[in-house]
């Protein structure tokens, strides 16, 4: 799909403001609501916008920790890999799940916890019993210094 600025404009509108009404919206790029709202649904429909969602602070639900956890793998098959995927899929504390490489490391998981007791029975419950999983390394952030949660689209 070819952008041209209207559509770059809707997308770093709606990144920051997902509630924004089609009429605001129309407003703040030049467009009058017809063709925003038709703009909207063809970028919708074309799979660049995948959904709209409330972004949650983690404090506030008493997940006052975040970590970092490297996980390497004894076995590099497709099927470790799915079985590790699928299992991860089922914790709801892990909210990213990264396949890397250049590092020691297979995996990256960002986990978001109560405190370092939570953390503890999160990795040795759960993650250090999925078959497969050979090493763990944690680090635990200490400040975010970026959080944009948007894409560059300009």
């Amino acid at each position: 799909m070819q952008l041209d600025r209207y559509d770059r404009a809707i997308l770093e509108v709606l990144q920051r403001e997902g509630r924004i009404s089609n009429q605001d919206l129309a407003e703040r790029i030049g467009l009058s609501p017809s063709p925003c709202l038709r703009r909207v649904r063809a970028l919708e429909e074309s799979g660049l916008i995948t959904g709209y969602r409330a972004v949650l602070d983690p404090k506030a639900l008493g997940l006052t920790l975040m970590a970092l956890i490297h996980i390497s793998m004894d076995k590099h098959t497709p099927e470790r890999f799915a079985n590790f995927e699928a299992r991860i899929e089922e914790i709801p504390n892990i909210i990213e799940c990264l396949l890397i490489t250049g590092q020691q490391a297979d995996y990256q998981l960002k986990a978001v916890v109560e405190d370092m007791d939570a953390y503890q029975a999160l990795l040795l419950n759960r993650i250090t019993r999925i078959e497969g999983v050979s090493g763990v390394h944690s680090s635990f952030v200490m400040r975010r210094v970026v959080d944009r949660g948007v894409l560059p689209v300009g």
